[in-house]
């Protein structure tokens, strides 16, 4: 399979530019990012990419004044061999959690330990949305509870609820990519009890849980919301990330309909996470 590789400048050439810019491409099928000094790398399955819905994504984006892009086509790449040339590096999250890849060495001690080979999968905690999730995570009592993780992308979410001792871990995405991938790690980093699916939150029907995990992005957990409600019980959490700070309050309101009360929300650079419990 083929990809289009995409080079993006912007003005203001920041980084949390670069990764607002990216999560928007996120949502019209680009699968993988690479940031260099001067321009955003954005690679898409040649049979994803819609013009018209990029077109669309440039002109509405906000935080930039001038966006230029070129693009080509390219076979398909050894992500994890670009990822270690390129971008991926080790990554401590809260004193306690490491994250690193099967190639890096020299590493430091922590609390957890997690690998993760991302190839083309979105989640290694280098992105605001995941490291505050992983942050929320690390104050999270889990022992023996069930945990849902929606939107599972490289399963690194999974994988830390299932080291802080999770009874049972299902994670779920709708790219077959990150499904094998979700797999990959699992094995890697040696936690059986997370049991990953395919698919969406249809898949939901009939199941429970204690504690949902969504790092998605605002339209989609929107839509999703009524759907994690009917899977907690009274008190059990619901934590959502992937959308901007000024989001959270159509987020709250849409939650409300489903007995889900805002507790608490944080943020860094400007992207929030908001934890929310069943209220009956």
């Amino acid at each position: 399979m083929n990809y289009l590789e995409f080079k993006l400048s912007f003005l203001p050439n920041e980084d949390y530019v670069a990764d607002l810019l990216a999560a928007e491409l996120g949502q019209v099928g680009f699968e993988s990012f690479e940031r260099t000094e001067a321009e955003l790398t954005a690679y898409i399955n040649n049979d994803d990419f819609h013009k018209t819905e990029f077109l669309q994504k440039i002109n509405d984006f906000k935080y930039a004044d001038d966006i230029q892009y070129a693009y080509s086509e390219i076979e398909q790449l050894n992500w994890n061999e670009e990822w270690e040339k390129h971008y991926f590096k080790p990554i401590i999250i809260g004193d306690e959690c490491l994250i690193h890849s099967s190639f890096h060495k020299d590493l430091p001690n922590a609390k957890y330990d997690i690998v993760i080979d991302p190839k083309m999968s979105f989640g290694t905690g280098h992105h605001e949305t995941t490291s505050l999730m992983i942050a929320e995570i690390l104050l999270m009592d889990i022992e023996g509870k069930t945990v849902l993780d929606m939107g599972c992308g490289t399963a690194v979410l999974a994988i830390l609820v299932a080291h802080k001792g999770a009874k049972h871990v299902t994670a779920i995405d709708i790219d077959t990519w990150c499904v094998e991938n979700s797999i990959e790690n699992i094995q890697k980093n040696n936690v059986p009890k997370i049991e990953v699916l395919h698919g969406d939150a249809e898949l939901l029907s009939g199941k429970s849980f204690n504690i949902i995990i969504a790092n998605i992005n605002r339209n989609i957990l929107l839509n999703d919301i009524k759907k994690y409600a009917t899977c907690l019980g009274k008190g059990d959490e619901l934590y959502m990330s992937g959308f901007y700070v000024e989001d959270i309050p159509v987020i709250e309101q849409e939650a409300a309909s489903y007995n889900l009360a805002l507790v608490n929300y944080k943020e860094k650079n400007n992207w929030a996470v908001v934890k929310m419990t069943k209220t009956r």
